[in-house]
């Protein structure tokens, strides 16, 4: 069945860095644009950022712009976050998504 498997997550400073990996099974991941979205606690879903295929154009929300990177390795079946300059308000639970499934997300909490 359809599977995705996220990891990564953890404490992080504010200004750290952290990169999230998204494992994915059951399904051809090459054929599928891919998501990251996120849920601050109290909140709803918000959607980070996308990785289209085949050409691999991304797209961010304004809040991540500049400073989070997505990508893809299809060979390995698995999706990447790379977050820099990490900021308290980005604390959540990240997940990755596509139009079949999300995975069970990861915690990130940015704080001294």
């Amino acid at each position: 069945q359809v599977q995705l498997v996220e990891s990564g997550g953890g404490l992080v400073q504010p200004g750290g860095s952290l990169r999230l990996s998204c494992a994915a099974s059951g399904f051809t991941f090459s054929a599928y644009a891919m998501n990251w979205v996120r849920q601050a606690p109290g909140k709803g879903l918000e959607w980070v950022s996308k990785i289209n295929r085949p050409n691999g154009m991304a797209s961010y929300a304004d809040s991540v712009k500049g400073r989070f990177t997505i990508s893809r390795d299809n060979a390995k079946k698995t999706l990447y976050l790379q977050m820099n300059m990490l900021k308290p308000e980005d604390t959540a639970v990240y997940y990755c998504a596509n139009e079949l499934a999300r995975g069970q997300g990861t915690q990130v909490t940015v704080s001294s």
